[in-house]
């Protein structure tokens, strides 16, 4: 796959990584990679939190683009990029009411069905119920196990796979959110696909040590999650896949790079969610399909810095 790179030496880029969520440290991570990749490339780079300080810090700095490397909630929910749109700075990936979309997995769900992708059966659990009620509701509309999850965090963060004996156990450590998804567990293949731009760039494949592709198995080493690309599956269901990821990067109305994450069971893919900002460390994927590709780590950066250089 070609695409059309950048080339601008001397370029000013400001990335912001850090910030307050649970995936704070990856975040600090896909700054430190990205910013070590560009400055061996000629560009002037600084990495600054999202704090007081970070909007005199991008008036003395003055730069050309804004990376975001931020991840989780504030980050990739429309709260920095509603800061970002104020400054009037072209800034990475997307946009406010887009990054809200995706990241709120019950709105995000409710587009995937209404345009006819299929996603596992939820319901919305708001800690009303007694015990006898919910594990009736479960039966009914979903059976057991079941995913619980908060509908506002990324990288798996604070996600179960629940039974009946440990469901109760596991919502009291989601109390502080309010209300959590409970989605129906899908078992098969974890498959993850990357669009970039009007792109299909490619899928992959992760087998977890793990019972399930989960924070450790995502950024510790030690996990030992195989990544498996090509997918070993016939050309016409790696169209399917792609073709998915595309419709729904398109409906949510994304823009740079996005990553969905898929569960492929019984010959049917299962969209879980869709990412607007997937990661950019050692062990991230998209910078992992693109290198099957053949698109070098400093290609895709560049490709990112110029399609928000189009934004305005």
């Amino acid at each position: 796959m070609k695409l059309k790179y950048w080339n601008s030496l001397k370029k000013k880029i400001l990335i912001i990584s850090g910030g307050i969520s649970k995936e704070r440290i990856i975040s600090i991570d896909t700054g430190k990679q990205v910013a070590k990749e560009l400055r061996k490339n000629g560009y002037v780079v600084k990495i600054c939190e999202p704090d007081k300080n970070f909007l005199s810090i991008t008036k003395n700095f003055r730069p050309h683009i804004i990376f975001n490397a931020l991840h989780g909630q504030f980050g990739e929910d429309g709260y920095i990029q509603s800061i970002l749109e104020t400054i009037g700075i072209p800034y990475t990936h997307s946009g406010v009411i887009s990054s809200a979309k995706a990241m709120d997995k019950e709105i995000s769900k409710r587009i995937f069905k209404k345009n006819k992708i299929l996603t596992p059966k939820y319901f919305l659990y708001t800690f009303n119920k007694t015990n006898k009620k919910l594990t009736s509701e479960i039966n009914k509309k979903l059976g057991f196990p079941v995913v619980i999850k908060p509908i506002n965090e990324g990288s798996s963060v604070n996600v179960f796979i629940c039974t009946r004996r440990n469901l109760f156990s596991k919502l009291n450590l989601l109390k502080d959110y309010k209300k959590v998804l409970i989605e129906q567990f899908i078992p098969g293949r974890e498959i993850q696909a990357a669009i970039i731009g009007k792109k299909k760039l490619g899928a992959i494949e992760l087998k977890p040590k793990r019972k399930f592709y989960d924070y450790q198995a995502k950024y510790s080493l030690n996990a030992k999650t195989q990544h498996i690309i090509p997918v070993d599956l016939p050309k016409n269901k790696l169209r399917q896949i792609m073709n998915i990821a595309h419709k729904a990067h398109k409906k949510i109305g994304c823009r740079g790079v996005t990553r969905s994450d898929f569960k492929y069971y019984n010959g049917k893919f299962y969209l879980l969610e869709i990412n607007t900002q997937p990661g950019m460390t050692k062990l991230s994927l998209v910078p992992e399909i693109a290198a099957y590709k053949g698109i070098t780590f400093i290609e895709l950066i560049e490709w990112i810095l110029k399609d928000a250089s189009k934004q305005k």
